[in-house]
């Protein structure tokens, strides 16, 4: 792009603010999801009897452009702006996990997902981004309106806890109270209430563990693969030692066709046979590199509110991705969660544009806070 620092529109302002070297990491891993989305769909359309891979495969190009656009597009909002489409966005995200509980399509025992003409829509993926930053500017305003503001993001987690615990879905809940207490932590809170965190919330995975059959099961698998089907992590292990340093080649791969989610929860299982170890490592490292940049960047930051922000959007993205990456290696028990922009998948991709787009545009140059206010 040939702008002039003196460009004083919209666009030349943005492109010599935004973090240019996150937004070419971020757009790095969007071409690595149209390159897996072409090595692992087309298994998947026809295994599945899809009356058309092509039709497969352009419904997720589709929602990768939506994403760049929608992150390119946030990313040029102030910061007052991204308050405000998180408040809403919050609320309105809110509303439609909780309506999944009744008029929700349920999925593999789960209800997560609201039916809309020609997709499913899983609301609980933006409610991810929006409640970071939401609980953000509540515990930021605490300094000025005291424990009002923290009690405020409190009853606002509990809120989200509560009907992610009703859907079930456990995997989101821990990321939600990760980014949380992630804030928390960084707001300064009392180290004995940090420690409370803790205990509360390995009390809630034993009790989750006693109440919820699927958590137990999934648990279970993990400690002791005989307990139950483990079949698609025996693949996905299998199809990391096929591909060897450099894999088997460009559409090569033959376990692929083997494992039901390879272009979603097992995608990096794909990437693992078809480019090996190499490229894998490349993808780790541009997930590395993004979360690393980013709290680099908050490191001559004064405002609070874009600290905690920031913080939350960051370590809700980095958790993401080591809960898909850890899950395809074995390293913790299977979660139905998916690689941010590399997984199949409209909503997630969308709505972890939104986050990234919000983190860019927190994250902006600013010679003045004028915007802030």
């Amino acid at each position: 792009m040939a702008l002039s620092r003196a460009d004083t529109s919209v666009l030349g302002r943005w492109w010599w603010t935004v973090d240019r070297w996150t937004l070419a990491a971020l757009m790095a891993l969007v071409g690595f999801g149209y390159v897996m989305l072409l090595a692992a769909s087309p298994g998947v359309a026809e295994r599945i009897g899809a009356s058309s891979r092509d039709l497969f495969i352009l419904k997720q190009v589709f929602f990768l452009a939506l994403a760049t656009g929608v992150m390119v597009a946030i990313s040029l909002l102030s910061v007052k702006q991204v308050r405000r489409l998180a408040l809403l966005g919050f609320l309105g995200a809110l509303l439609m996990t909780a309506a999944t509980l009744s008029v929700g399509v349920e999925i593999k025992g789960a209800r997560r997902w609201l039916h809309i003409p020609g997709m499913t829509l899983q609301p609980s993926e933006f409610l991810k981004p929006c409640f970071a930053v939401v609980a953000a500017w509540l515990l930021a305003e605490a300094k000025s309106l005291g424990w009002k503001a923290t009690a405020g993001a409190l009853l606002a987690f509990l809120l989200v806890a509560g009907v992610l615990v009703k859907q079930p879905d456990m995997g989101m809940l821990i990321v939600v109270a990760s980014v949380f207490c992630a804030q928390l932590f960084v707001a300064g809170i009392n180290m004995f209430l940090v420690a409370g965190c803790g205990v509360a919330g390995v009390l809630g995975g034993i009790g989750a563990y006693f109440v919820l059959p699927h958590f137990r099961s999934r648990i279970d698998r993990f400690l002791d693969p005989a307990s139950g089907d483990t079949y698609q992590v025996q693949v996905a292990m299998e199809a990391f030692g096929h591909g060897g340093l450099l894999g088997v080649g460009p559409g090569e791969g033959r376990l692929k066709a083997m494992l039901p989610d390879a272009h979603a929860d097992f995608v990096f299982a794909v990437a693992g046979e078809e480019f090996g170890l190499a490229v894998c490592l490349l993808i780790l490292g541009l997930f590395g590199f993004v979360v690393l940049r980013g709290l680099l960047r908050l490191l001559g930051e004064k405002d609070l509110f874009i600290i905690l922000g920031a913080t939350g959007l960051l370590t809700q993205f980095g958790l993401q991705a080591f809960i898909n990456m850890g899950s395809a290696l074995h390293l913790i028990p299977t979660k139905g969660m998916t690689l941010p922009f590399i997984s199949y998948g409209g909503s997630s991709v969308v709505a972890v544009a939104l986050g990234m787009g919000m983190l860019l545009a927190l994250t902006r140059r600013r010679l003045a806070r004028v915007e802030a206010e």
